[in-house]
């Protein structure tokens, strides 16, 4: 009982309360509603306020805050929470909305498009383990966070360059490059955020990590889908003016398109079948943009981080409820 009464429930229901709420209007704006219809607004308004309500909660009403908000006090801290979410708002990307690329543009079956993406995820993999060979014998890892920023705004920029006549090759060049930037990153802030508190802190410093790069990865997949459908609707008047029929063209609105990647090569006609892939290209440029923009500011913030001393020492801490020692009263006669 006294674990259950420790626990955050207000924080929890806040947080859990804005995430949905903003979630659902990020996904549902432009797709099934409009961006100024009321339940939109309602959706993004009311989720902004449980944020605020999130941290009012976090500061003043939690013994044992979901997430302590003395860990935002740190320039060093707030800069490495940042790169987190950005990398995973960004890399997540490139393993979710690729394929839709590669199925759409160069006609991969879902089969082959998932063995275009090994570059991606093989040379991240690779980097990753290492990276974590380097910051073991080394001790530095600022280095490491500046060039995986570095490699990963390069190769989702390099993304910006595919159109309609997007080689294999080319693609999965720079899916190499953006795989390299994605793997560099998944340990050096981890090692970073845990230097930078006390080592009583560790636990819940690392956790928040976590969690806030999986918000990015949340947020990422939706923002990536809003942006790909309202681009896809914005190409309706060119398709239409490649004579597309408009049983096809409502296969390619925004609400429709991502499930009919595979709709080009089933053309005949070649001028409506680059018309078709031309627009899903632009859709997916326009994602691949945003995704970069999130990746300069991940490098950006890279540089505000500040190094730290590894050693080898090790400190036991005893986590879990402390209980308090009993009061004894002194009584005079």
């Amino acid at each position: 009982m006294d674990g259950i009464k420790a626990l955050d429930w207000i924080g929890m229901f806040t947080f859990l309360a804005c995430t949905l709420l903003i979630l659902l209007g990020l996904d549902f704006g432009g797709v099934l509603f409009e961006w100024n219809s009321a339940k939109i607004i309602a959706l993004l308004t009311v989720g902004g306020i449980m944020i605020f309500a999130f941290i009012y909660s976090e500061n003043r009403l939690a013994k044992y805050p979901l997430i302590p908000m003395s860990l935002f006090k740190k320039r060093s801290n707030v800069a490495v929470f940042f790169l987190a979410f950005s990398h995973g708002f960004v890399f997540i990307a490139g393993e979710y909305w690729m394929p839709l690329f590669l199925q759409s543009v160069l006609e991969a079956s879902p089969l082959r498009s998932g063995l275009l993406l090994l570059p991606f995820i093989v040379t991240g993999a690779i980097l990753g383990v290492l990276c974590g060979v380097y910051i073991h014998r080394t001790g530095r890892f600022r280095e490491i966070m500046w060039i995986g920023t570095a490699f990963l705004t390069l190769g989702f920029g390099l993304f910006i360059s595919f159109d309609a006549y997007t080689t294999t090759a080319k693609a999965v060049g720079f899916l190499m490059v953006a795989g390299a930037g994605s793997g560099i990153l998944f340990e050096a802030p981890i090692i970073a955020i845990q230097s930078q508190v006390a080592q009583q802190d560790v636990a819940s410093a690392t956790a928040t990590l976590t969690f806030i790069r999986n918000i990015g990865l949340s947020i990422s997949v939706i923002i990536g889908g809003t942006i790909f459908a309202n681009s896809m609707d914005t190409r309706g008047p060119y398709l239409r003016e490649a004579g597309l029929p408009d049983d096809i063209l409502r296969l390619l609105d925004g609400e429709h398109a991502g499930a009919n990647v595979m709709l080009p090569s089933t053309l005949t006609n070649p001028a409506r079948e680059l018309a078709v892939k031309s627009a899903f290209a632009y859709s997916t440029r326009n994602m691949w943009i945003t995704y970069t923009v999130f990746s300069f500011l991940g490098f950006v913030a890279s540089f505000f981080i500040d190094a730290s001393y590894l050693g080898t020492d090790h400190t036991e801490t005893v986590t879990g409820l402390r209980k308090e020692e009993p009061k004894v009263e002194i009584t005079s006669s």
